[in-house]
């Protein structure tokens, strides 16, 4: 069942009544002649945390890259905000960049720039503000992921964790309506992966963001989804509520929820093709 929606109250207020802040319509996306996504539809409304998973392979991470307008795909429509980005020009969608917010695996800080630098950065490639102003609220981001006082440090300086709370303060530093996440808890400890999924919801809730974060680590994906897509070969296997998925009778579903290896008989005809073609 696609793009189901949750039914009764919802605790976080999502506004499912309202139009999508991320729209995606039958993507179909290549690489060379293999077809890595099929038919993409996808709906993530306003405040939402969407989070997308699947295993290795499964296309989630290409589904990033084309939200985020690095790849453009075979085709199919990606509208954020309303604009279909495989329509803009690279001038528009440097204007939206502006509304996106987004934090890499690995935080991706610049190592020779200090922390504060390194938050600043967004401030001063879109804004004309003074050197003052950045500094303020590049402060002000980082207390509110609690690095107040850190400016001033390194990256090599800081632990994994803090890595990256520092760089989805700069992700935010603008204040975007859409932040995009990738493995925000790859390579954490359980404690400061579990204190980031609440810095993620609390920056939902005071920043009435609306959120995707792509992700393995099932632990984090139950505790913070407002819904969770599943992906595999590139197809959507389902889009629904936590504890739908949990639930789902999906053969592939349960396999990747309990980690369980895909079994496949290999017809010997077609192996032999395969390796003399």
């Amino acid at each position: 069942m696609n793009n189901a929606l949750p039914t009764g109250d919802v605790e976080h207020h999502v506004d499912y009544a309202a139009a999508p802040v991320i729209e995606i319509r039958d993507l179909i996306t290549h690489y060379a002649e293999r077809r890595v996504l099929n038919n993409i539809c996808l709906n993530v409304y306003p405040g939402e945390i969407m989070i997308i998973m699947g295993g290795s392979g499964s296309g989630k991470s290409t589904l990033l890259r084309h939200m985020l307008g690095l790849h453009q795909p075979t085709s199919g429509s990606i509208r954020l905000l309303g604009k279909d980005i495989t329509r803009l020009s690279e001038k528009e969608f440097y204007a939206l960049r502006k509304e996106m917010g987004v934090a890499f695996q690995g935080g991706a800080l610049f190592g020779s720039m200090t922390v504060g630098e390194n938050v600043m950065l967004p401030l001063r490639e879109h804004t004309r503000l003074d050197e003052n102003t950045m500094q303020i609220m590049s402060r002000m981001k980082l207390e509110v992921v609690n690095l107040a006082g850190f400016e001033n440090l390194m990256p090599s300086e800081l632990s994994g964790g803090m890595v990256k709370r520092a760089a989805l303060a700069r992700a935010v530093v603008m204040d975007p309506k859409l932040l995009f996440f990738d493995e925000p808890s790859a390579g954490l400890d359980p404690v400061s992966a579990v204190e980031l999924d609440e810095l993620i919801l609390r920056l939902r809730t005071a920043m009435r963001m609306t959120i995707v974060v792509v992700t393995h680590e099932l632990e984090s994906a139950f505790k913070i989804a407002d819904r969770i897509t599943v992906l595999d070969d590139g197809e959507i296997l389902v889009t629904d509520t936590v504890a739908n998925v949990r639930n789902s009778d999906n053969k592939r579903i349960q396999d990747l929820l309990h980690r369980r290896p895909r079994s496949e008989e290999v017809d010997a005809d077609e192996y032999l093709h395969r390796l003399t073609r």
